[in-house]
């Protein structure tokens, strides 16, 4: 009985010391993530995430969860090749921390996207549309809706938000997946589907998701 009480007694211990270890972890820098976006993000993506530069994506609004996961996928992590290579993105991601990843994340997801409008001719959006609803099973398209939602919106975690992208972003990013340059979507989703599409369908869906609100 003495016996089972002291393992209670070292077990309600342990436990103490891992919640106040918790409690007393600092909370994520909003302030140096701001700074880290105005310094060294801008450039390329806005300090507010909305970039004026077509081919580098906006990241104002998108969903924080996924944010992290890109900014990990260009570490190159216990020296192993990055998932996601790209050598500009993989020197900015090197240092920082899985704190800093979080905070600019979370700074990036909670600025106001200023979208991209969608620039191709009528019947250009009307195929975009069409893939974007409806994909195309007789060729195993998927409808891009399926996953990112009507509305572009996406699924947190899982599917970026695509509505209000550059077109020309999307474009790249399709034409990655489909030459598997990108090779970081789950399941290899997304090469599957690119492989598939042909160069009209790919700038037709880039089109139609920019103007997606």
């Amino acid at each position: 009985m003495i016996k089972r009480s002291l393992t209670l007694v070292a077990a309600g211990l342990l436990f103490s010391q891992v919640s106040l270890a918790e409690t007393t972890k600092a909370p994520l820098d909003p302030a140096k993530a701001k700074q880290t976006a105005e310094t060294t993000c801008g450039a390329c993506h806005g300090a507010d995430g909305n970039s004026v530069i077509p081919v580098n994506p906006s990241l104002a609004g998108q969903h924080p969860d996924y944010l992290i996961k890109q900014l990990n996928n260009f570490k190159s992590i216990n020296g192993k090749p990055a998932e996601r290579a790209n050598p500009v993105m993989g020197g900015m991601a090197a240092p920082l921390s899985a704190d800093d990843i979080k905070a600019l994340a979370a700074y990036f997801s909670q600025q106001k996207l200023k979208p991209a409008v969608a620039a191709g001719k009528k019947e250009s959006l009307e195929l975009g549309q069409k893939i974007w609803r409806a994909g195309d099973a007789s060729r195993g398209i998927a409808a891009c809706a399926g996953c990112h939602g009507p509305a572009g919106a996406g699924i947190p975690a899982q599917y970026p938000r695509l509505s209000g992208q550059h077109a020309a972003y999307t474009e790249a990013q399709l034409k990655s997946f489909r030459d598997s340059v990108r090779a970081n979507d789950p399941n290899g989703m997304m090469r599957t589907i690119a492989l598939r599409m042909t160069e009209a369908e790919i700038k037709a869906v880039s089109d139609y998701a920019a103007g997606l609100r």
